[in-house]
């Protein structure tokens, strides 16, 4: 086998062949699966030929044809990853393997494997090449026809991509269906499912008027949980006519649930497969965030239909072209659908605590990564939520009408074609005429720009001028950066709070008018591009506190010279309820950072009377969102502190959130009382925001008094366990119960498991929840889970709950006695046997280690050379550990 080997976007080359149609033949058998396929070829130039390159990774080459003869064995070269045909024709041929395949052995979850009995596949980013000897790359673009043949009483349903237009009975009690998909498609779109499998069935009238027939297939006994999933499919339909224009485009839209799955779910061509996790849901099984996340994602599969499959990436080092695009689009339906304020808190929350965190580590890369080793390392939170940032910066200088101009014209320009960055970047500029300079810097420059703005008002002028700085940090192979296009929504607040209109500026001595017809502007949208720059607002009646990066316009670190002061005046008037959320967040840090510092030099910690203040006003505010409340009174996580300090300390930050946690319990008791007795309900479960939000606000107050060393506190959230009727309310009360360790805490978890022991989904939140702890010593009641007979280490969903569970925990991850790395190093190892895929993301948790003091680097740095240094490694784990010691 070679050694591992880096790909780079600079050697991209178009293919010396092209595929037009692939004929696939499956024989699936319980000890071996057989594949034939039958592919014409076509050269990129007529009359050149040659040699032809095919991946394959674990298949047995059982015979080769080309144009119906056997090729002798010296006519092409098989090793462990490729079949290289030697000397193939001049011109277009037909191209016949057969090969043999072990789905049953196939642990990765990689091509074609067994999941709980069931056949299904997983082929993005490269798994086809384990289905069969092919160019596995996504600008291979071609038309299938599948048939499928298995035993009918083990494997009564047979499922592939398009329509099914042939189907019947073989001897021996076996079966086929013949399936015909009449787009072009790369084939990591390719999807096969055969197994026994009900359909929840439904249907949708187009805009046009045809009609299309929805089936989720599950397990039969969980089909009752499909209710939800089925209205989100409907929802996201209809959003995607209203709001893109798109259509669907066959008469047939199916979903398959399956229980082991690397990823979150695929969009193979009108065959989606999803994770269970993020499909099933019944009140009683599956929480409010359950439900939305559900929704989410498969509007996000669904609309992948275009953004994605009728139109593709050219290679995979575009992926955020169809990535970061899509995760747009669903954040977008979402917030239709919920609250737009409380669905941008929280994608800007996940941004700050995971890509920002990754843009400052060893793993920092651009939205479009410049080499790679494994593929599957870089779907990452860059490549899609910080893509999903550039897409709407897009957005946001354009508008809304400008925006769906620019697809309307990638759709129209681009159909049926695998493509770049710059075509979209292209369509956005071409349909709507404008210059946008340097944007395309945001595909290729890795790091998070920090920003600094600073004001002043001219009293005599009425002037007030706001001077942009910006640099971007040096990330690994790109030390030195060019400034960027940034984005700034804005905003001005007079005395009262009131929004003050918008009439023109001065940038680079040109006057710039930000009028619109006769409506008055309150929000302009400023244009930074250099490293320097300078905006003069003219008409300024008196001095105006900014409200700056409304919407979070832009992925950026901004540093103001707004003083605590105008930062309780921005949280209690903003107009942009983002940028109230915002200024209680800043002062949050501010405070929770200050008392960083007196923990760690021994000092007493106190809390700002103001701040406890600013709380409570929020709290007390009957027109604001409950939702929103519930997320502006919840503190900055712990790691999102640790990313500011010079040397993390997850002790003293840990120390301080939770003094912070009682004592705003303690000085707030009352209100927090009264906000779970008037948002609790014995009213049936909805899942609509106005419940969701009442739900949210309640267990978020429950939280704080459960802090509370009070005995009447632990009966009321106790009591709210017993009582709850649904999961988000009973799950949010054993979450509220387990932060403390003792008897109550142990009878709850040993409740509530022998209640849902029959349900994975839920013992997975089970073991998340334990794994998650932040009580002292918590390893030991990780490893003693390992061994629990509802755990085990090949189902993905599993590892994620327990072990990435456990990486959650900075102060029980980071242990000072380095028994959490230890923990995690030899389980990556075990890991790495079965699954390289999840392996790779646990090893993750490892790669910011420089980030602490001395000891916990030294105890890192071990562990990681310890994975490096080990024999038969994956291509996938190397990655990742070898480039967090190169740092």
């Amino acid at each position: 086998m070679e050694g591992p080997k880096e790909i780079f976007l600079k050697d991209y080359r178009l293919p010396d062949y092209y595929f037009d149609t692939v004929d696939l033949r499956f024989s699936l058998g319980e000890e071996k699966t057989i594949v034939c396929a039958k592919i014409s070829v076509v050269p990129r130039v007529d009359g050149v030929a040659a040699p032809l390159a095919l991946d394959g990774v674990d298949l047995k080459l059982i015979l080769v044809k080309i144009n119906g003869v056997e090729l002798k064995e010296e006519d092409y070269d098989v090793d462990a990853r490729h079949l290289i045909l030697k000397g193939p024709p001049s011109g277009s041929f037909t191209l016949e393997t057969v090969t043999e395949i072990s789905p049953q052995h196939n642990t990765s979850l990689e091509g074609l494997y067994k999941s709980s009995g069931n056949f299904c596949t997983q082929c993005e980013a490269e798994g086809f090449r384990k289905i069969t000897y092919f160019q596995d790359r996504p600008d291979i673009m071609a038309k299938y026809t599948v048939r499928i043949e298995a035993d009918k009483s083990l494997y009564p349903v047979l499922l592939s991509n398009g329509n099914l237009i042939d189907q019947g009975d073989l001897e021996g009690g076996r079966h086929f269906a013949v399936w015909e998909d009449p787009f072009k498609k790369p084939c990591y779109l390719f999807a096969l499912v055969a197994g026994q499998l009900e359909s929840r069935d439904d249907t949708f009238i187009t805009c046009s008027g045809r009609k299309v027939v929805l089936r989720i297939w599950t397990p039969p006994q969980d089909l009752p949980k499909t209710l939800h999933a089925m209205y989100s499919l409907k929802a996201a339909m209809k959003w995607d006519e209203d709001v893109f224009g798109r259509e669907y485009d066959l008469d047939l839209f199916n979903i398959v649930v399956v229980p082991d799955f690397n990823l979150g779910a695929m969009e193979n061509k009108s065959l989606n497969i999803f994770n269970s996790k993020l499909i099933l849901a019944s009140p009683e099984t599956a929480s409010d965030a359950d439900y939305a996340a559900i929704l989410s994602c498969i509007g996000h599969e669904y609309f992948h239909n275009w953004t994605g499959n009728r139109v593709t990436c050219r290679d995979w080092f575009q992926l955020s072209l169809k990535e970061g695009l899509t995760i747009f689009r669903d954040q977008e339906f979402s917030s239709d659908l919920g609250s737009r304020t409380v669905k941008r808190i929280g994608d800007v929350s996940k941004l700050r605590i995971y890509q920002f965190s990754q843009d400052a580590g060893p793993m920092a890369h651009p939205v479009r990564p410049h080499s790679y080793i494994k593929m599957d390392n870089f779907y990452t939170v860059t490549v899609y939520q910080k893509g999903a940032e550039v897409v709407r910066m897009y957005k946001t200088l354009l508008g809304s009408e400008g925006f769906r101009k620019g697809t309307d014209l990638y759709f129209e320009r681009h159909d049926g074609q695998a493509v770049t960055c710059e075509d979209f970047f292209a369509a956005m500029r071409d349909a709507n005429n404008v210059d946008f300079a340097n944007f395309l810097l945001w595909y290729s420059q890795a790091g998070s720009p920090i920003v600094k703005v600073t004001s002043s008002y001219n009293v005599k002028a009425h002037t007030f001028s706001l001077k942009f700085s910006q640099t971007v940090p040096p990330t690994p192979g790109q030390p030195t950066k060019e400034p960027m296009f940034i984005p700034v929504a804005m905003g001005l607040l007079d005395s009262s709070g009131k929004d003050m209109p918008l009439s023109s500026f001065y940038q680079d001595g040109k006057l710039v008018s930000i009028t619109s017809g006769a409506q008055p502007v309150y929000t302009a949208v400023l244009r930074v591009t250099k490293a320097e720059e300078e905006f003069v607002f003219t008409d300024v009646a008196e001095k105006p506190i900014p409200s700056l990066l409304r919407g979070y316009s832009a992925p950026i670190h901004l540093h103001s010279d707004l003083t605590e002061n105008d930062l309780f005046f921005l949280l209690a008037h903003d107009s942009d309820e983002f940028n109230r959320w915002e200024a209680g967040q800043i002062l949050a840090r501010k405070l929770m950072l200050s008392q960083v510092v007196n923990f760690q030099k021994d000092n007493k910690l106190v809390l700002d009377p103001q701040f406890v203040h600013g709380i409570k006003c929020i709290l007390l505010d009957s027109s604001l969102d409950k939702e929103f409340i519930a997320q502006t009174i919840t503190l900055p996580g712990e790691g999102e502190i640790m990313d500011m300090m010079e040397v993390a300390d997850p002790d003293a930050v840990h120390a301080v959130q939770s003094f912070i946690t009682k004592q705003l319990a303690l000085e707030l008791k009352q209100e927090f009382i009264t906000l779970v007795k008037e948002n609790t309900s014995s009213e049936k479960y909805e899942v609509d925001h106005v419940n969701m939000a009442r739900r949210a606000l309640k267990n978020t107050a429950l939280g704080y008094l459960a802090s509370l060393e009070d005995e009447e506190m632990s009966e009321l959230v106790l009591n709210e366990y017993k009582s709850a009727t649904n999961m988000t309310d009973q799950f949010s009360a054993l979450a509220a119960i387990a932060q403390k360790p003792g008897k109550a805490r142990e009878d709850v978890l040993a409740d509530f498991y022998e209640k849902w022991q029959h349900d994975y989904l839920v013992v997975n939140k089970w073991f998340s929840l334990q794994s998650a702890s932040d009580i002292p010593g918590n390893v030991e009641n990780v490893k003693k889970l390992l061994n629990h007979p509802a755990f085990g280490l090949r189902n993905p969903n599993k590892v994620h709950s327990l072990i990435g569970g456990f990486c959650a925990s900075p102060v029980n991850f980071h242990a000072k006695d380095g028994s959490g790395y230890k923990f995690l190093g030899d389980l990556v190892l075990q890991l790495d046997k079965l699954n390289p895929q999840v392996a790779s993301r646990m090893v993750s948790a490892f790669s910011r280690w420089k980030r602490y003091d001395d000891t916990r680097q030294n105890l890192a740095k071990a562990q990681l050379e310890m994975i490096v240094c080990c024999n038969g490694l994956s291509e996938n784990v190397f990655e990742i550990a070898s480039k967090s010691l190169l740092v």
